[in-house]
């Protein structure tokens, strides 16, 4: 493998193993998020919690990672914990490492094809979906015009799941999560 095609399979590789051996799979998913409303004092008890538990993770640096290159955390609002990192924690690295995440960034999104093509499906799934069929002509030329989008919607969504079966068996996560 070379190094362009190592760092094209980055990204899946850090979803494959933090599906594969992250600790909180097992955790109450609330744990890891501050809920509406929740009294500061609380969540930082909570948060102290969900460090501490993501401390003894496997696949800790992945998860940072992806949380990294996913743009989680805010500076301005202490609502999460990803990695092991507190929401204003991967704020700050995010800055501090912005030009390494930014190629990291581009180095997925620019050299994944299959990515682009599923984002574009994606969109086009979804647009097609929320479009309303209207012309005047009556409701036999409504129901036509429902059922060649219906039509539409189906051979979009068999397109998705042939190229996100692809990509999954390309980068070695052939189950969905």
């Amino acid at each position: 493998m070379t190094s362009t095609q190592a760092r094209r399979m980055r990204r899946p590789v850090l979803q494959a193993a933090i599906d594969a051996g992250a600790k909180c799979v097992q955790a109450d998913p609330d744990l890891f998020f501050r809920a509406d409303g929740e009294p500061a004092s609380t969540w930082q008890a909570q948060r102290a919690e969900a460090i501490r538990f993501c401390h003894g993770c496997p696949v800790r640096s992945a998860c940072e990672e992806l949380a990294l290159r996913d743009g989680d955390g805010n500076d301005r609002i202490d609502d999460l914990v990803r990695g092991g990192r507190s929401g204003s924690e991967l704020a700050t690295l995010r800055v501090l490492q912005a030009q390494r995440l930014k190629a990291a960034i581009t180095a997925d999104e620019a050299s994944d094809q299959e990515w682009s093509e599923l984002a574009t499906l994606a969109v086009e799934l979804g647009s097609e979906a929320r479009r309303m069929p209207t012309r005047s002509g009556g409701m036999p030329h409504q129901a036509e015009l429902l059922s060649q989008q219906n039509e539409r919607i189906a051979e979009l969504a068999a397109k998705l799941a042939v190229v996100r079966t692809a990509r999954r068996a390309r980068t070695g996560w052939e189950v969905a999560a």
